[in-house]
């Protein structure tokens, strides 16, 4: 019932979107027959985005000596309506294909299918000033979090608020709240209620620094237990629900500067379960010189996480790790910018899962592209 309602909504939604846009594009045609001395409005209000990613996924050490390799490939098409200055609309789809079958990407820990076409955003925007921001429908996850705790990937369906207060010229504290259904696949029905406080110090110059305090609530986890997204996090005997809560408070301490032209960013992680009674507490550090999306740019990056077993819920943290619970492991990665379009990056992963006796590893390359 509640994906049928989902589904209502997302249809109306597009509905409005198609009926702003032929209402924008006759507004701007009786502009241009009513033009005297003022300048005619622009024709179109649309702009156009889209990427792509072609990887090559190599892991090796998994239990029973398993080998995966496979090839996969994923882009997105999309486009923005704007309507008015304070409202905006957008849509997207998702094109992926792979080497595998579908029916892998559950023991493959994937957090996407590897062969389909859906759509990937469908949203409406509404700033009604500088500092507030309205956002409904189905879009990029609005707090700023990391691997650890959320995939950057998904896009849930919901409603989210933010709003901004100005600390000075460059300073600011910015509060975002919001509800959510993840949408993770095989008919996933969890819901995620969201929270997020920061502060943004010197934000856009060379140096600057933010603190992010966050409160993740996840709830109705039946049906993606029963789909077997559960992975590493513990369950009750006999295959039953799982053994703890989830709602996380995750601190994200953020500083950036340059050495030389060199961008350069550390970022710490720290995330407790508030629903779990042990096993709960999860840490990732990152270190980042350079930048891939510059042209010509090198990358060169480091990080190193540890997580608990029911720290996180492993259903929604980043695939690119193999392991997303009860894990150690470390990751080296070197990217290059080929020019303002395309990028490559190679990443290893170096990884025990608690219980095992030996770490298992992972190649991923990446050749990457933006418009």
């Amino acid at each position: 019932m509640r994906a049928i309602k989902l589904d209502i909504v997302c249809l109306a939604f597009a509905a409005i979107a198609l009926t702003a846009a032929i209402a924008g594009a006759a507004h701007a045609q009786d502009s241009i027959l009513d033009a005297s001395t003022e300048e005619a409005e622009p024709a179109s209000h649309w702009s156009w985005f889209g990427d792509l990613q072609l990887r090559y996924d190599h892991v090796e050490g998994l239990p029973n000596d398993r080998i995966v390799n496979r090839w996969r490939g994923r882009g997105h098409l999309g486009g923005e309506f704007v309507a008015m200055p304070e409202l905006s609309f957008g849509a997207a789809i998702e094109l992926a294909q792979g080497s595998d079958d579908n029916a892998d990407n559950v023991i493959n820990n994937d957090n996407a299918r590897s062969n389909h076409a859906a759509a990937n955003q469908l949203w409406m925007r509404w700033q009604p000033s500088e500092n507030t921001r309205v956002q409904l429908g189905k879009a990029a996850f609005p707090l700023e979090l990391t691997p650890l705790t959320w995939d950057a990937d998904l896009r849930p369906v919901g409603i989210s608020l933010r709003q901004s207060i100005a600390l000075g010229d460059y300073s600011r504290i910015q509060f975002d709240v919001g509800g959510f259904a993840p949408q993770h696949y095989f008919g996933d029905e969890s819901r995620l209620a969201a929270a997020q406080l920061s502060w943004r110090w010197h934000e856009g110059a060379p140096t600057n620094a933010a603190v992010m305090l966050s409160y993740l609530n996840f709830s109705d986890l039946d049906e993606l237990t029963r789909r077997g997204l559960t992975r590493t996090n513990r369950r009750l005997p006999q295959q039953g629900p799982l053994l703890s809560d989830y709602r996380l408070l995750d601190l994200l301490v953020v500083g950036r500067t340059a050495l030389g032209d060199w961008p350069l960013e550390a970022r710490l992680d720290l995330v407790r379960n508030l629903g779990a009674d042990d096993q709960r507490d999860g840490a990732r550090f990152s270190l980042v010189l350079g930048s891939r999306l510059l042209p010509r740019g090198w990358e060169l990056g480091y990080s190193i996480q540890r997580i608990q077993r029911d720290a996180v819920l492993a259903a929604f943290n980043e695939d690119d790790w193999w392991f997303h619970s009860y894990v150690r492991g470390v990751m080296p990665w070197v990217g290059y910018g080929i020019n303002e379009r395309w990028n490559l990056r190679l990443a290893l992963f170096h990884e025990q899962r608690g219980g095992l006796p030996r770490y298992t590893d992972r190649i991923l390359f990446d050749i990457g592209a933006r418009w």
